[in-house]
């Protein structure tokens, strides 16, 4: 016979199929290096990881240029900058003896031809890369490579002094720049960015291209999809070794230069391209591309492979799967807690690493594992509240068939009296007199009615009075005092029951005349018994049994043999807190039927009467 699987399981299994299916539908454009609602998200939290981390070293190896506000008004121009002007920086800038120069300026339209050659014949003068620049689609082509629709082109006389390379960058929705592709499909074939052919210059090696790395002499660079450079903000605007171009407009001695590769670019107000960075919200492009050129040269910048792609996958279908699991089988409260716990663990890693230079998403793992968390702590907490409603619900109908504190210990520990136990209790039996004759007169109806009364008063005077009643047995009923747990008073409360159920029986209203004056008899003992189920596995009851039962049950006959209503044992009184009050009428010592020894009692043949104080207590 197959079994049912239980609703934890039923809800983890869902939830874990669930998860698996979110994260895989979060996880293909995160594989495939496509852009993402995520991206907004990670961008931040990434911003958030570099501001952790702090400004990174900036590349000794590169240092800017500037043209900025400073140079153009040394130079008696405005922008654009005259090329015969920045044919004299540039010049100067060889002079000063760097391994390599990369100019980060449109050289787009002709001007004219004697000033043109002279800045071209500059360009030859050291290993130089000027700027080039695409224009895109969203289209990418089928190795991933961003694939420009047109480009803009230095002038031919340029391009024939020195290498090109193109100078895009890519920012995210915020403008922020995050990656630099190295290498491009333009009209012109395969062409590679500004930022690399001026690594190249400046180590004096061709690039190879790798599966998923570049690689320039003795150094591999890896990179993420589609060869794109990811890129570490290094700090705030002058992080990166900056020399204003004025300098430079004549002849100078500098060494600053001298086995460096200088970055030549705008950073004049209103000129050139400005990023919002985590350090700095107006970055000149220049300093974007400096700093990446310090990446390739000094391989010390962000590492975001397909290989840590994977494990972005891994541990977020390891965190959504495990929590969803988690929240189905554990309690809300410890479940949540713990997918909570080992999200954050990996939340610190991932920043801890970030501080190391590798990018592992921290928006994946929030993503992919929140929603299916949540989802099934949502429905964990739907089945716990139905299953406590049902709980209750049982209870309740419990309550209906056991005294309400068995019923409420049998609810929260089923085990209880699995095995019999034996234990002192105060026992009590009740009996209605004259109850035959009344019945005859009453009729079917009328008597239901009065046994009603009869043992809703029974059940209040009794739990009223910290005791449970086991059973009614017709005009009669059989309590204990000292169930589920006994108490020091329940001899003491055992009698107090007693008193106060005589005067309430007696003040029942009979249902034929409307008169009152039932007369109940009641016996008390106090001794061992042994408490136990009976019944059948399906169907059970609580109750006592022994000797001191039966010797309980005898005493309502010595009650009314000496027309008393109440008759307790020598026993229960010796296991009182204190002395009975009010005072029994009389001490008898008895016989008792099926028993040789005689028992000493106590017998009360009457309540004393209600007395009031002035404040309006009542006392007897």
């Amino acid at each position: 016979m197959i079994r049912r699987p239980s609703p934890p399981t039923i809800i983890a299994l869902a939830g874990g199929i669930i998860a698996a299916v979110w994260v895989a539908f979060l996880a293909v454009p995160h594989l495939a290096g496509w852009r993402s609602p995520l991206d907004a998200l990670e961008a931040t939290l990434a911003d958030l990881r570099l501001l952790m981390a702090g400004p990174a070293t900036a590349p000794a190896d590169v240092v800017i240029v500037a043209i900025d506000d400073a140079t153009l008004e040394a130079a008696g121009a405005g922008f654009p900058l005259p090329r015969a002007r920045l044919a004299d920086i540039i010049r100067n800038v060889a002079a000063a003896g760097p391994k390599a120069l990369a100019v980060d300026i449109l050289l787009l339209d002709a001007k004219d031809t004697p000033t043109d050659a002279a800045l071209a014949e500059t360009l030859t003068r050291t290993p130089s890369v000027i700027a080039a620049a695409g224009r895109f689609t969203d289209v990418r082509n089928i190795v991933g490579l961003p694939q420009t629709t047109s480009e803009l082109w230095p002038q031919p006389v340029f391009t024939n002094a020195a290498s090109v390379g193109l100078v895009n960058i890519v920012t995210d929705s915020s403008g922020a720049p995050r990656h630099i592709p190295l290498l491009y499909f333009t009209s012109h074939g395969l062409q590679p960015s500004l930022v690399l052919m001026a690594a190249a210059l400046y180590l004096g090696a061709q690039p190879e291209i790798g599966v998923d790395f570049v690689r320039i002499g003795t150094r591999a660079i890896l990179t993420d999809f589609g060869f794109h450079l990811p890129l570490r903000s290094i700090g705030p605007t002058g992080s990166v070794r900056t020399l204003p171009a004025r300098e430079f407009l004549s002849a100078t001695d500098t060494k600053a230069l001298t086995g460096r590769i200088a970055v030549l670019g705008f950073t004049a107000t209103a000129v050139g391209d400005r990023f919002v960075t985590p350090f700095d919200p107006v970055t000149p492009g220049v300093e974007v591309l400096a700093g990446a050129i310090g990446q390739l040269i000094g391989n010390d910048g962000l590492q975001r492979t397909a290989a840590i792609r994977n494990w972005d996958v891994a541990a977020t279908s390891t965190l959504a799967v495990g929590g969803a699991i988690a929240a189905a089988y554990l309690p809300v409260s410890f479940g949540v807690s713990a997918a909570a716990a080992a999200l954050a663990l990996w939340l610190g890693a991932v920043c801890l690493l970030f501080a190391e230079g590798y990018w592992f998403s921290a928006a994946l793992p929030l993503a992919g594992s929140l929603p299916p968390v949540i989802g099934v702590s949502l429905a964990r907490h739907l089945y716990e509240r139905r299953q406590a409603w049902q709980f209750g619900r049982a209870a309740e109908m419990l309550r209906q068939f056991h005294p309400p504190a068995l019923a409420d210990r049998i609810a929260h520990d089923p085990a209880f009296l699995r095995e019999p136990i034996t234990q002192h209790l105060a026992i009590v039996f009740v009996d209605l007199a004259g109850f035959t004759q009344m019945s005859e007169a009453l009729g079917l109806a009328a008597t239901r009615d009065l046994l009603k009364r009869f043992h809703s008063c029974v059940a209040q005077e009794i739990e009223a009075h910290s005791g449970v009643v086991l059973n009614y047995m017709g005009d009669g009923a059989m309590a204990a005092f000292g169930l589920p747990e006994a108490r020091r008073a329940d001899a003491d409360n055992a009698l107090k029951a007693a008193f106060a159920l005589v005067a309430a029986v007696r003040g029942l209203t009979l249902p034929t005349d409307g008169t009152s004056g039932s007369v109940v008899r009641i016996g008390l003992h106090f001794g061992p018994v042994v408490v136990s189920r009976l019944g059948h596995d399906r169907h059970q009851q609580i109750t006592i049994a022994g000797d001191s039962v039966n010797l309980t049950s005898r005493l309502l006959e010595v009650a009314k043999a000496e027309t008393a209503a109440i008759a307790a044992s020598s026993d229960l009184l010796s296991a009182m807190t204190g002395a009975a009050e009010p005072a029994p009428d009389a001490r008898r010592t008895v016989s008792i039927r099926g028993r040789t020894a005689q028992v000493e009692v106590a017998l009360w043949s009457f309540l004393p009467p209600v007395q009031t104080d002035n404040a309006g207590d009542v006392s007897r």
